[in-house]
């Protein structure tokens, strides 16, 4: 951790904290949480750091040494549009906070990113984290559902991305060596922990070396396509229906799913086919964790990548070169695209003894797929963790 010296050096005093937050790996419940699905995660022990200080004259300024550009507003005079940068993630968690909260100072900091963007959910990773610091300087105390909450709609209203509560509770929900599983319907969730007869295990995340945006994705029009598909079967089923935005699948049961699904556009059709197949999936998954069968879970997060890429149609042709390499490497018990699916990286949950060996693989065959790619792409094995908090400096 670099950023508590480089705040040091840059305004000679020690930081008045840091915070750390976590990037999440999602194995099975991928694609659903903005239609209200059921999902299960892990927060890992890479993510993001701030070692931040108060700032009397109400202005944000923090310098990232993942990026080059400085961030740099007021709290009173924040843009209400995005300016296209990546301090637009901090402004979109400012003016969320501040429609609940009255905010008096500003904050100073330096930002540090432990691994490469792209899949791991580091955009709500820094708003969090950013967050944190900045209620601590204006003593503002948050509960986890309204931290949860208040991540979220810096992504949904300023930056205009569709996504669920997915990654916010995970970040935040996280218990090492435990699985969180959430309900975003109602919000419930639960941490199981790892059965002491489960076989160890360690994550690993297969970085493509391809960068990736969720507003430069297609990641909103697959959002739409589920809606369009609950629309339309509500519509066919007779069944009271409000406005477009507020369809979800979630309110539509699986059987009038399967009575009209021929009548849907095969697109509609197929990303229904994954959501409610991932929504049986979780659940199938979650027992396998109770039980302490993490070959059964891993084969459950396995079969969500397959749907991910043939129902709901995301993955470019790197990532799914590394899901299918994953499928043919020993002590590899399942694993899928991690994030939204375009480009980024994969997960995968292995057995540690075999680390060197899946390393040693799937970095061969992928590089002798896509050679131009060799100095960008990267191997990580990581651990569980803790949700977002203040850390030592």
């Amino acid at each position: 951790m670099k950023c508590a010296d480089i705040f040091n050096k840059t305004y000679n005093y020690e930081p008045q904290g840091v915070v750390f937050c976590p990037y999440r790996v999602c194995p099975i419940g991928a694609h659903s949480d903005h239609q209200y699905g059921k999902i299960t995660g892990f927060a890992i022990d890479r993510g993001i750091h701030i070692a931040y200080g108060g700032k009397q004259n109400g202005v944000i300024e923090l310098v990232s040494l993942n990026f080059s550009k400085r961030a740099q507003f007021h709290i009173k005079n924040t843009p209400e549009e995005k300016q296209n940068d990546w301090a637009d993630y901090l402004r979109g968690a400012m003016i969320a906070l501040s429609k609940n909260h009255q905010l008096h100072t500003g904050l100073c900091g330096v930002i540090e990113g432990s691994l490469p963007i792209g899949g791991l959910s580091s955009s709500a990773a820094v708003i969090i984290a950013f967050l944190y610091a900045l209620c601590e300087v204006n003593g503002i105390q948050l509960s986890e559902h309204e931290m949860i909450l208040t991540a979220l709609a810096a992504e949904n209203d300023y930056m205009g991305i569709s996504v669920g509560k997915l990654d916010q509770s995970c970040e935040i929900y996280s218990r090492k060596n435990h699985l969180l599983y959430l309900d975003t319907l109602d919000d419930f969730y639960e941490l199981i922990p790892r059965k002491d007869t489960s076989k160890p295990f360690e994550i690993a995340v297969f970085f493509s070396g391809i960068e990736r945006t969720l507003s430069g994705s297609k990641f909103n029009a697959r959002v739409d396509e589920c809606k369009a598909a609950a629309y339309a079967l509500m519509a066919l089923e007779g069944m009271e229906y409000d406005k477009f935005e507020t369809a979800v699948l979630r309110n539509v049961p699986y059987e009038v799913f399967r009575k009209h699904e021929k009548k849907l556009p095969d697109n509609w059709r197929k990303r229904a086919e994954h959501w409610y197949t991932e929504f049986f999936r979780v659940q199938t998954g979650v027992q396998a964790w109770r039980d302490g069968d993490i070959e059964a879970f891993g084969k459950l997060s396995f079969q969500s990548g397959h749907s991910s890429i043939y129902n709901y149609e995301t993955g470019s042709d790197e990532l799914k070169k590394l899901y299918e390499t994953m499928l043919e490497t020993d002590g590899i018990y399942g694993g899928r695209f991690s994030g939204a699916g375009f480009k980024g990286c994969c997960m995968a949950l292995i057995d540690p003894a075999f680390k060197e060996n899946i390393e040693q693989k799937i970095t061969k065959e992928y590089i002798r797929e896509f050679p131009a790619l060799a100095a960008k792409f990267s191997v990580h094995f990581c651990e569980t963790a803790n949700g977002a908090g203040k850390t030592e400096v």
